[in-house]
């Protein structure tokens, strides 16, 4: 594999949250800092590339579905590397016309992505930290791709447990929610410490070399991001729990660590 993926201001001795998550969904788009850490967390969790996997397929039927009520505007913050079953050809599978903006702060997953979506005029790629939800906003890529007048489709998948307390995570999404036109969406899944904290602690402790932390909240703290919207059925839940599709059902699913659910305007 060459390199030209690298981008040249990339640190590649400091391990990198979507690089990790890259390494344990199978890409190769990632360092040797980040393949230990992953090799850390799969000694912690052995169920960890089980547990990512849960997570994407959980952000593949929320995209579905919420294409399906007719959103065709989606914005995937801190969207990572992409991967296979990305959301723009989740959406277009649904609506051909969706149009997707995708949001990261690291250099690896921006140049990638932008590879991948080289002529693609329905599609954008912004470097920009979620911590900064109205930059986002008023970015003129965003602007001049969605109309945020209509319905759009905001998703923060295993994106709010990299914001500490202190950097308000409260504050991204009620920026997002003053955003939202009504028939707008909001995805959101995060690590719970509810079922596994001594697991979810040390998991917590490994990031702290990353790029960034990995914070665990309770059920009620990650169900106070979705004030002011109506969540769907089924609720806030462990993500293998979520519509599951036919052949779907797992058990134990809280032992997935990490719960979702979907908001509507």
């Amino acid at each position: 594999m060459g390199t030209e993926w690298i981008p040249p201001e990339v640190d590649s001795g400091r391990p990198s949250v979507a690089r990790v998550y890259d390494y344990l969904l199978g890409g190769d788009h990632n360092f040797a800092s980040d393949r230990d850490l992953a090799t850390g967390l799969l000694r912690v969790e052995p169920q960890a590339r089980e547990l990512a996997q849960a997570n994407r397929a959980f952000l593949r039927r929320a995209v579905r579905t919420i294409a399906g009520t007719g959103v065709d505007q989606f914005v995937d913050i801190g969207s990572g590397i992409p991967t296979q079953g990305n959301v723009h050809e989740i959406a277009r599978s649904v609506n051909p016309d969706a149009r997707v903006v995708y949001v990261d702060n690291d250099d690896v997953a921006v140049a990638h992505s932008r590879t991948i979506l080289a002529g693609d005029e329905q599609a954008a790629v912004l470097h920009a930290d979620m911590r900064s939800p109205q930059d986002i906003l008023a970015d003129p890529a965003l602007k001049g791709l969605l109309d945020l007048s209509r319905p759009t489709a905001f998703l923060l998948v295993a994106a709010l447990h990299l914001v500490k307390h202190e950097e308000g995570p409260e504050e991204i999404v009620g920026a997002l929610r003053e955003a939202a036109a009504p028939g707008s969406h909001l995805v959101i899944s995060h690590l719970t410490h509810e079922t596994e904290p001594g697991k979810t602690a040390a998991i917590g402790k490994l990031y702290d070399r990353a790029s960034s932390p990995a914070v665990s909240r309770s059920h009620a703290e990650i169900l106070r991001f979705f004030d002011g919207w109506d969540l769907l059925d089924p609720g806030l839940v462990y993500v293998p729990l979520w519509r599951p599709g036919d052949g779907e059902a797992v058990s134990d699913p809280e032992r997935f660590l990490v719960l979702g659910g979907v908001g509507r305007r």
